[in-house]
């Protein structure tokens, strides 16, 4: 048996049918591959099938792919093969609250982020100091009505010097552009500080409190030309009562922002994450 020294990892997403199944793992077994976890979804809805295999394999990413590739005419299949070792870089997007930039920091210095913080860039200076300490390059762009676009053409620029292939808005406080949105669809995930689609816009625990709310949440999400609409990636939640203030609200939900945004983060980059038009199927 030949040496299966390569980690990979296959995505799959077609129109469902019968043979799906038994045609992709006759292809992996034939070639010397072994499958060590198999997740797979038909949803009815759409008639979509979605699957994600873990392999060890005595060929390289390419070489599997390539030994797949008659599968994506005959089952009209989108099919990706990743190296599971990978780390894919990362940019930040960040503002005035730290928390979530800070437990990114800190998860990816323990090794349990699942990619590389490549730079961090902030429409204000605060958070220099904290992100040098990592030894991770801050980039200070400061943003107004008259220059958002070059500011956003230094962020993407910033983003494609390091290759990266994931954005992520650890409470970055600005609308990116539809342009922008565009670029990034698919490779950018934003918190949102609430348990959507319930009290958007400023104050959300405030206005939590207001309400009387029993549970307080955070929502990971794609980021879509919608503002706060994007694809549900991970959602986080706890109870609360009469007792909790507004700040004691809002200590408590930053803590589920950090959760449900390294999740979600964490789940893209391992590839669990499969956009299904409005919502997203996410294997655990």
């Amino acid at each position: 048996m030949a040496e299966q020294s390569n980690r990979l990892i296959i995505t799959i997403t077609c129109p469902d049918r019968i043979g799906i199944v038994h045609a992709v793992t006759g292809i992996i077994t034939g070639t010397g591959s072994n499958i060590e976890d198999s997740q797979q979804f038909a949803e009815p809805t759409s008639n979509r099938f979605f699957m994600r295999i873990e392999v060890t394999s005595p060929l390289e990413r390419a070489a599997l792919e390539a030994a797949m590739a008659p599968l994506t005419d005959e089952f009209s299949m989108d099919l990706h093969v990743y190296d599971a070792a990978a780390s894919p870089p990362i940019l930040v997007l960040v503002s005035r609250l730290g928390h979530c930039l800070n437990d990114l920091l800190y998860r990816q210095s323990i090794g349990s982020l699942g990619g590389k913080i490549a730079a961090v860039c902030s429409n204000h200076p605060d958070f220099e100091p904290l992100v040098k300490a990592y030894g991770i390059p801050f980039h200070y762009l400061p943003v107004s009505d008259e220059n958002r676009r070059e500011q956003e053409d230094a962020i993407l620029a910033i983003g494609e010097e390091h290759g990266v292939e994931l954005v992520v808005l650890a409470r970055y406080m600005q609308i990116l552009s539809p342009e922008m949105v565009r670029q990034l669809e698919g490779h950018a995930i934003n918190i949102h500080h609430s348990f959507l689609p319930s009290f958007k816009g400023g104050r959300p625990y405030h206005q939590a409190y207001e309400r009387g709310v029993k549970l307080i949440g955070a929502t990971a999400h794609y980021v879509t030309s919608e503002l706060d609409e994007g694809q549900i990636i991970e959602q986080e939640v706890t109870r609360v009562d009469h007792r909790a203030t507004p700040l004691q609200l809002t200590a408590m939900g930053r803590d589920l922002e950090c959760i449900a945004l390294a999740r979600a983060v964490e789940w893209h980059l391992s590839h669990r994450v499969m956009i299904s038009n409005n919502k997203t199927i996410v294997f655990r």
